[in-house]
């Protein structure tokens, strides 16, 4: 069933897009992680069910401060982001992105369809540029188009004391010797690293970490992950300090 998706969150004339969200067949394999970056609610959760009935794990912001923190904190495979949000505005969010090192694949989804603005967009950082009311079907091969595109860059190792992070292999090291991290605790600590010497407070775990922050928060599941976390990483000289009442950072005795 086709049709466009515009601010209301429809498909053409009034058509709920509630009744067409649904799982495409051709879209199978492992689960990309995403960002979408829309200040409108109603848009943005159309936006978000519709990438997550198609094999995304979603991350959804509405204000580019936001988009901005959770780029640097995460790399994503790729992020769409609104022109027009409060706060710093989709444009500036990539310009500042892309001084930053980011290199997510973006597309700036907005209703400015300019000659003028296309160019702007993509001069300043954008990897596309789709225009509202979209079909979601385009949406979704423009979001395939971006993945298959190679990485502009090898993503740099991330060390701190004895302990090295490759994001292109996924693999943490303690001394050069790699050690064995299930999908969850190789999260927590690429989280921890980035962050470093940062404090990661146990709700940005959450957020982060768990599709769903509500498994993870408020619960004792974050201090078994990072009880199993220290076991594992005993024999490195660097440390999972514990900030009471508030989360955890990395410290090298």
């Amino acid at each position: 069933m086709a049709g466009t998706l515009d601010d209301a969150g429809t498909l053409g004339p009034g058509t709920p897009a509630a009744q067409w969200l649904r799982r495409d067949p051709r879209h199978t394999g492992p689960a990309v992680r995403a960002l979408v970056a829309e200040d409108d609610g109603p848009l943005r959760s159309v936006i978000e069910r519709g990438l997550r009935e198609n094999g995304y794990v979603v991350d959804a912001v509405a204000d580019g401060e936001s988009a901005l923190k959770w780029l640097r904190a995460y790399d994503y495979e790729v992020a769409i982001l609104d022109w027009r949000m409060p706060g710093m505005s989709g444009l500036d969010v990539i310009a500042e992105a892309r001084r930053l090192g980011v290199r997510t694949p973006i597309l700036m989804l907005t209703a400015r369809d300019a000659p003028a603005d296309r160019v702007a967009g993509l001069r300043g950082g954008a990897d596309d540029y789709l225009v509202k009311p979209f079909d979601f079907d385009e949406l979704l091969a423009r979001l395939l188009a971006l993945q298959r595109r190679p990485a502009l860059t090898v993503a740099p190792r991330i060390e701190h004391g004895d302990l090295c992070f490759d994001p292109a292999t996924r693999q943490l090291t303690v001394s050069g010797q790699p050690v064995s991290l299930t999908g969850t605790e190789l999260a927590i600590i690429e989280l921890l690293l980035r962050r470093s010497p940062s404090l990661v407070t146990r709700r940005a775990i959450a957020l982060q970490v768990w599709e769903d922050e509500a498994d993870a928060f408020g619960s004792n599941t974050i201090d078994v992950h990072i009880g199993r976390l220290r076991s594992k990483l005993s024999a490195s000289s660097v440390r999972i300090q514990t900030v009471r009442g508030s989360g955890y950072r990395l410290v090298v005795p």
